[in-house]
């Protein structure tokens, strides 16, 4: 754990919470997806959010449950109402800096340009810090200023509301042997797909879709490789509940192995004995959910017509029923197509009129 890094978490939970709200169709704001992205990136030893609690009773029931530390700001002065919460946290943040050498990476999740000197002060003092806010009330100054900046809106477990005031999507008639295509498809509601941390079912292609997302995440933003310890210390931070033994196995190792024999995993030897490293399928299956989705878009649109995508995954399961992009370590359905696009299996373009994805075999 000592290469870890540390990580110190600020939210301005005002900008944060009415960022979702005004920009989100009035969904509501949820902390666990970040808690999630972080968990991926080290070990957050602090977490404290900034707000007139008054306004945010909800929420404040929410963050207490993920163990996040109410800084208490009121905002109302009288007849007017000043927000201070950002000079709080601005000040915090530089003295936690240098009280606690230890603490590597500062996490400023807001979206407002006023932290943007605050984020310079940090990377002078060699710090890393990672911004984190609601794509739309997000200001363009900020991103650039950060080591890595991470839109709530796009974050593994964000759900996506559907969008207001755009014009219907065109109806499609059903084949005899075909469902209606399902509505945001592409954003991967489906109950059987969501992160094993928001239910408490224990089914083991439910954990190995969660194992196949966190050793993808793991490869995309950590340095060295993915180790058995290291991917169980993740799970951990994602749900401090988990625990093989409730899946059926013994050991976290007999749990690989069992993942590695249904090609969720590859296995290696680690660094030190007992210890392998895991990585992700590079060929086999892939190439083979490649060539299934190939097969089906180039049936689906026999006569030459592009095939949206709407609808396109319950079409792969009704020829593989077991299909599932995650395992594959995508965390859409429509980043596994971009993925199937980049080495020519499929074309892929968005079409404004259909207001879709369309998608058509090559050659």
């Amino acid at each position: 754990m000592e290469h870890e890094d540390r990580i110190a978490l600020f939210l301005d939970y005002e900008n944060l919470a009415l960022g979702a709200r005004d920009h989100r169709s009035g969904a509501a704001f949820d902390f666990r997806p970040i808690a999630d992205a972080l968990a991926e990136r080290g070990r957050v030893v602090v977490r404290r959010a900034y707000a007139d609690w008054s306004y945010f009773d909800e929420d404040r029931r929410m963050l207490t449950r993920s163990h996040v530390e109410l800084i208490e700001i009121p905002q109302r002065m009288g007849a007017s109402r000043k927000n201070a919460a950002d000079i709080k946290m601005a000040v915090d943040a530089i003295e936690l800096a240098f009280e606690r050498d230890y603490i590597s990476t500062f996490v400023i999740c807001s979206g407002d340009s006023d932290f943007t000197p605050l984020v310079h002060k940090l990377r002078e003092l060699n710090k890393r810090v990672i911004g984190v806010g609601v794509e739309g009330s997000t200001s363009a100054l900020l991103p650039p200023a950060c080591d890595e900046f991470l839109y709530y809106d796009r974050l593994e477990g964000v759900d996506i509301p559907p969008v207001r005031g755009r014009h219907p999507r065109p109806a499609r008639q059903p084949g005899p042997d075909q469902r209606p295509p399902e509505p945001e498809q592409q954003r991967e509601q489906e109950v059987e797909d969501r992160p094993v941390g928001e239910e408490p079912g224990r089914d083991v292609d439910a954990l190995a879709v969660q194992v196949a997302q966190t050793v993808a995440g793991l490869q995309g933003n950590a340095s060295g490789e993915v180790t058995a310890s290291r991917l169980k210390r993740t799970l951990l931070r994602k749900d401090p509940t988990f625990s093989e033994s409730d899946y059926g196995f013994r050991t976290f190792g007999e749990l690989l192995r069992h993942l590695a024999e249904h090609n969720v995993v590859d296995l290696a030897e680690g660094p030190a004995k007992g210890d392998p490293e895991v990585s992700l399928p590079e060929h086999g299956d892939r190439e083979v959910a490649f060539g299934l989705l190939r097969g089906v878009v180039g049936d689906l649109g026999s006569a030459g017509n592009p095939v949206a995508l709407s609808g396109l995954k319950n079409q792969l399961r009704r020829v593989r029923p077991d299909f599932s992009e995650k395992k594959l370590g995508y965390r859409s359905f429509l980043q596994f197509c971009k993925a199937a696009a980049t080495i020519g299996a499929i074309d892929l373009r968005w079409s404004p009129e259909a207001d879709d994805y369309l998608l058509a075999a090559q050659g």
